[in-house]
């Protein structure tokens, strides 16, 4: 079988298996993504393994001269080619695996230049060893430095065990402690009444006629932290007391409420989808928040419009359910502000590790860093870091809970172990992602995706939309959709110039999980069974405002591709 062919059946295969295992057999997301995992790495042949691992490393090669003595390659990121470094030159269509050097150089000088379209690029000036070329050196050979040619052999020889393993290592790593934090300042955003504050501090402010804005607005807020089930808990009450207090447009709270959660929740860090794939396509966490932000912002405004509309033409019945009673919902719109933590106090573990991660991004730009002396920009610097940005977060947020709870510590220990039985749990599934994702990568899918005749831009971020939302319509989870597609997709962002930002590709991505809610996405239940829609109301009308909200989203998303791509 052809090698581009079998790879789409590893591929598949691996895919059907999370869809099938999730759909039809039932299986806990983490098991479905490591079955998938061990599945692919046990089809993906060791050749296919070792070439993916050189290519992800290889230095393009731009220039030969006539007498195969002098080679110009471009070098990736600078400071990883020094002069006096050997280089081997390899090439990609040797049918003997392990591959064979054709030729070994020396680096001789590494300088900058300017290409016709005013790009600047590295380059590296090589000079070929007295008779090590074997043959006319090509444009379609490669160089690659001993140390990876030597690290991709040894890639090889690992067992899948060890591959499964070190990707779920890895995105561990990378993840772990943000998803663990996230947890523990959502319950304390919950439990010390932040979160209500929040949300009635917002509603106060707007008027009652404005009301579903600003539940659009704690909703999108609230689940950059919390999780989007948790936040539509603790916002439904809210919607049903005004529904109570007002008499009318219950179906406006309720999908309003939904608009802000449900997009933050695929294109907002620290919630893991958007965390997750940031990480693999190589996004600095604070371009994914601000294009998140940006994105989802603009696509819940459509659904809020959708949400109008539809309110306009329908009545949703106001119904009694199990969690609120009539008692509470009175309760709830009697109890008084001043119980609750002060605004700035409550959204300070939200907007404060924003602020500090924005902050040492923004020393990348040489007009900012120059400003600040090297002490200030070592401290923005640390505090900035994603990891001690959100501990800081955390520290502020339990320390407002034992302030308005008076809780004794072992009442607090038990809350943040509960938070982190929650977010153990999508550690789990988003370790087991990027385990399945390492493997997928390993058989060269990015690389059959660049080979393909005229890719633009447009069709690229396309093609991570429309693979996310049949995913998401197939198995149900928006977060295993985005993860699945970006282990497909991942490898595009690291062997290919994309002629844009990665960052739209990871908001293409979270748009794509959007369509289609339905019967097995567990949102789709908790949001008609909380609100006391049937299944049909549900799927009337919830299912198309997100899918709208999607659409929306993706073409924001393409049209900053085409006129802003920020490359």
């Amino acid at each position: 079988m052809d090698q581009s062919a079998w790879v789409i059946v590893v591929i598949l295969s691996g895919v059907a298996i999370v869809i099938g295992g999730v759909l039809f057999f039932r299986l806990h997301a983490f098991l479905a993504l490591l079955a998938g995992a061990i599945c692919v790495g046990i089809l993906t042949p060791v050749q296919q393994i070792e070439e993916t691992a050189l290519r992800k490393n290889k230095l393009k090669i731009i220039e030969v001269s006539k007498d195969n003595r002098q080679i110009v390659v471009e070098v990736n990121k600078a400071g990883t080619i020094q002069p006096g470094m050997m280089l081997m030159i390899l090439g990609s269509n040797q049918p003997k695996f392990p591959l064979i050097p054709i030729a070994e150089t020396e680096v001789q000088r590494v300088t900058a230049k300017f290409t016709e379209g005013s790009k600047k690029i590295i380059i590296a000036e090589l000079s070929v060893r007295d008779d090590s070329a074997s043959r006319q050196i090509g444009l379609d050979d490669f160089a690659i430095t001993p140390s990876n040619y030597q690290a991709a052999i040894m890639e090889g020889k690992k067992s899948v065990g060890e591959r499964v393993a070190a990707g779920f290592g890895s995105t561990c790593t990378k993840i772990g402690i943000l998803i663990a934090l996230a947890a523990i300042i959502g319950m304390c955003l919950l439990e010390s009444g932040a979160a209500e504050r929040i949300v009635r501090s917002s509603v106060n402010f707007v008027g009652e006629k404005l009301a579903p804005l600003a539940f659009m607005a704690s909703g999108f807020l609230l689940a950059i932290p919390v999780f989007f089930d948790t936040v539509f808990y603790l916002l439904i009450p809210l919607g049903k007391a005004m529904r109570f207090r007002t008499g009318k447009n219950y179906l406006l709270y309720v999908l309003a409420i939904v608009t802000g959660g449900t997009m933050a929740h695929s294109l907002v860090p620290p919630t893991p989808g958007p965390l997750f794939v940031a990480e693999q396509l190589g996004v600095d966490i604070a371009t994914m928040m601000i294009g998140g932000m940006i994105v989802g912002s603009i696509a819940a405004m459509f659904g809020l419009g959708y949400a109008v509309m539809i309110n306009k033409r329908c009545v949703l019945p106001f119904r009694d359910s199990a969690d609120v009673t009539k008692e509470d919902l009175t309760k709830l719109a009697s109890s008084r502000l001043e119980d609750l933590p002060g605004l700035c106090l409550s959204l300070m573990p939200i907007l404060l590790p924003v602020l500090l991660i924005a902050g040492s991004t923004m020393l990348k730009f040489e007009s900012i860093k120059n400003i600040c002396s090297p002490e200030v920009q070592s401290l923005i610097k640390t505090l900035g870091n994603k990891n001690l940005a959100l501990g800081i977060a955390t520290v502020i947020a339990l320390g407002t809970l034992i302030r308005q709870k008076k809780a004794s510590m072992a009442e607090l220990s038990t809350s943040i172990q509960a938070a982190l039985s929650t977010g153990g749990v999508i550690i789990l599934i988003t370790a087991a992602g990027g385990a399945f994702g390492g493997v997928l990568q390993q058989t060269g899918v990015s690389f059959l995706i660049e080979s393909l005749p005229d890719v633009s831009p447009l069709m690229l971020v396309t093609l991570a939309f429309l693979i996310t939302t049949a995913i998401r319509s197939a198995q149900g989870s928006s977060t295993v959709a985005m993860i699945t597609t970006v282990g497909i997709l991942g490898g595009i962002a690291e062997s290919t110039t994309l002629g844009f930002h990665p960052v739209y590709l990871a908001l293409a991505i979270g748009c794509g999980s959007k369509p289609i809610s339905w019967m097995n996405d567990s949102g789709f239940w908790v949001i008609g069974k909380m609100s006391g829609m049937t299944e049909g109301e549900t799927l009337k009308y919830v299912t198309p405002m997100t899918a709208l909200m999607g659409i929306a989203g993706f073409v924001i998303v393409l049209l900053g591709v085409q006129f802003f791509p920020m490359a």
